[in-house]
């Protein structure tokens, strides 16, 4: 006779020794999501504090009849979309070399992540010092080599490129350990039996690199766009959002929608859309890793 799971004394110690941090994580992040869901099918505002009456889907509906929320959804995607591209590519590049080098290889890959060891504020904060129009060292340097002064945050037209820039520059050492990682594992035989048919190295990378390296590409790509998707200091710090609407992605639309617009309800239902476009990705993401096994 089969015993129930539930009997098993392995199973009761297991479930005895994950209760306390299940449980941490049922208060810590939990309860903030059920609130947050309330609030958003709720009547509360900054000015009017109470969740009844409740309106169902009204705040949702609310806030995509808006089009700035369908802006902001759009940079969101196109700056999500620019800085992962940015990253794998150079990241990737970047892999290729160290892969080759053999000497101080540890040196470089401590160097490497010190961007990505930084927090996102200070280096909004160091890039907003060395962007600034009048004492700026980027406009100093260009001032020096005869170019006219640029307002990388002040113009519409540069700003989001600019901020997508600097996201490249921090992130773009997470991609670099994960891919160098990939290209460690990879084996050497199908590169010996290339050589042999006199494949060249830019053929070897075509057929035989990029093939093999592409589930682990494919988690680093993953887990940057989820990460981009829910990008909020830079644009915080470097640009609030503008000049105008140039660079108000989705995460700070809700800010901007509950806390300045004082409608907590439709800024949680912007979250919420937000929300679902990352658990998407996260799925996604967890679907890769199990075709890969």
């Amino acid at each position: 006779m089969r015993v129930p799971a539930f009997a098993d004394r392995d199973w009761r110690t297991g479930w005895a020794f994950a209760a306390p941090g299940l449980l941490t994580l049922a208060v810590v992040m939990g309860f903030p999501l059920v609130y947050a869901a309330l609030i958003s099918l709720s009547s509360l505002t900054l000015l009017k504090p109470m969740l009844q009456p409740f309106v169902g889907l009204k705040n949702f509906a609310t806030v995509m009849a808006d089009p700035l929320f369908w802006s902001a959804l759009w940079l969101t995607i196109k700056y999500s979309l620019v800085t992962v591209l940015g990253e794998f590519v150079v990241g990737l590049g970047i892999a290729l070399m160290l892969n080759r080098t053999v000497t101080m290889k540890p040196v470089y890959f401590a160097v490497l992540t010190i961007p990505m060891a930084m927090s996102p504020v200070s280096v909004a904060l160091i890039w907003r010092m060395l962007l600034q129009p009048n004492l700026g060292i980027a406009n100093q340097v260009m001032e020096s080599l005869g170019l006219p002064r640029i307002d990388w945050l002040g113009n519409a037209d540069l700003a989001l490129w600019t901020m997508a820039a600097i996201d490249i520059w921090q992130q773009t050492s997470f991609v670099v350990l994960i891919l160098a990682a990939g290209l460690a594992s990879l084996p050497r035989d199908p590169y010996e039996a290339a050589e042999v048919d006199g494949a060249t190295p830019l053929q070897q990378f075509w057929y035989i690199t990029l093939p093999m390296l592409r589930p682990v590409a494919a988690i680093a790509v993953i887990i940057q766009l989820i990460n981009e998707f829910r990008t909020y200091d830079l644009p915080y710090i470097l640009t609030k959002g503008g000049p105008g609407n140039a660079t108000e992605v989705l995460s700070f639309f809700a800010y901007r929608r509950a806390f300045l617009g004082l409608s907590l309800n439709e800024g949680a239902a912007a979250a919420f859309v937000l929300l679902l476009i990352v658990l998407g990705l996260t799925i996604l993401f967890f679907a890769t890793l199990e075709r890969r096994r």
